[in-house]
């Protein structure tokens, strides 16, 4: 029998008057129709103090006047934006709006209903909540799907900076996928979704500045399965934006400077020191052992053994391996990584040459790659940046494809 789920969207709003049209247009043409919107419309109170935020207090009030003759479908609306609504200093940004929203959704909602993140400046092709409610019937323990996400190029000076964060996206997830991580996932606000149960059980989402997106689907693989493919893809914009600290929007920022060090393409052994650490966690329940990730974890945690402490308070392997798996988790590994890679003398170019040289040679001479990994990506074209990319897409599409079915 299939499970009659609901679908509640959660849709933060600031300064995006201009995606509405666009963004409920693509709602209206969706194939699945028994869908609720919930919408955060918010800014902090004292913007309205400072004349620098005037337009975007003004394009919040247009938002409010859109949604509030808005019919076609329904729509809730948490008003933090209007006079004295905003929010206080201490706290607010997208991922309050985020957790409003979601919160609001888990008390109206049944806990097998799905909740399914947005952004306003995303395109959502038609079968994509047909397709999202489809996975959760099929596999109704997991715990949340991180969607595949596919940013379009403007044919402007931001392409070439949108196709370079994707290298460093796409190397990430390849890799973590390669060595069946736990935490293989692509956290994008515009491309989640979970059941209200399970979103519940996570203790809900973290408001915290940026990533938000990020740390919330940790605490979901902590909980269970996470589904990392299904026949949909979001579309990101790329667009330059400092709302948040981390994240698409000022990796642009940065790498329109020229800086790009929060964003590295990891060498892959470092990757495989992470795998081999994953594998000797049985091994840890019994034996002493050294791992590649001990140098890290033990200053990490200010331990000076991690693993003795977990036998403790694990009586069986199972659990001590499980306990393993959210020690070291998704933030972790990232630490780990960026960690070791500023101690190896390699450029991000050299390594995406070196990884990817078959797939290069479909498009590059033998000099250009050569060139490529002596003097940067500055040396690619715009062309030659999203043949690499679209190369990358295929091989995660393809990799997380595989591991959904193997884990069915």
């Amino acid at each position: 029998m299939v499970n009659d789920v609901k679908l509640y969207l959660a849709l933060p709003v600031l300064n995006e008057y201009g995606n509405l049209a666009s963004l409920m247009g693509s709602l209206h043409g969706q194939e699945e129709q028994d869908f609720h919107l919930v919408v955060c419309i918010n800014h902090y109170e004292h913007w309205r103090q400072q004349p620098e935020y005037a337009e975007t207090i003004a394009d919040n009030e247009k938002s409010m006047a859109f949604f509030s003759s808005f019919s076609r479908f329904p729509v809730t609306v948490i008003d933090r934006a209007s006079l004295s609504k905003g929010w206080n200093p201490r706290y607010g940004g997208v991922g309050w709006a985020r957790k409003m929203a979601m919160d609001a959704i888990a008390k109206i909602a049944q806990p097998e209903d799905i909740i399914v993140s947005m952004d306003a400046d995303t395109y959502y092709p038609p079968n994509y909540l047909s397709e999202i409610k489809r996975v959760f019937n099929q596999d109704t323990k997991a715990v949340g799907l991180a969607i595949p996400y596919y940013h379009e190029l403007n044919g402007n000076e931001t392409d070439k900076l949108i196709l370079r964060y994707e290298l460093y996206m796409r190397h990430y997830a390849l890799n973590m996928l390669r060595i069946k991580n736990p935490y293989a996932f692509t956290a994008m606000g515009s491309a989640m979704a979970f059941p209200v149960w399970a979103y519940l059980k996570a203790g809900g989402i973290t408001p915290v500045k940026s990533g938000e997106d990020f740390y919330f689907m940790q605490k979901l693989v902590k909980l269970g399965r996470l589904m990392n493919w299904c026949e949909t893809i979001a579309y990101p914009s790329s667009r330059f934006s400092n709302r948040v600290l981390f994240g698409t929007g000022p990796a642009l920022i940065k790498g329109n400077t020229g800086d790009w060090t929060s964003y590295p393409i990891y060498h892959p052994e470092l990757f495989n020191a992470v795998a081999t650490t994953f594998s000797t966690f049985g091994q840890l329940y019994t034996e002493e052992l050294d791992t590649p990730m001990d140098g890290f974890l033990f200053s990490c945690f200010k331990v000076n053994d991690l693993w003795q402490p977990l036998r403790k308070n694990y009586r069986s392997k199972e659990n001590f391996v499980r306990a393993c798996i959210n020690k070291v988790d998704g933030l972790r590994i990232l630490q780990f990584l960026r960690q070791q890679q500023q101690l190896l003398e390699v450029s991000d170019a050299q390594v995406l040459a070196h990884t990817y040289q078959h797939d290069l040679s479909l498009i590059l001479s033998e000099n250009q790659i050569q060139v490529l990994a002596k003097t940067g990506f500055d040396s690619l074209t715009t062309d030659q940046l999203d043949f690499i990319r679209n190369r990358l897409f295929q091989k995660e599409n393809s990799l997380r494809k595989e591991m959904h079915f193997n884990c069915l």
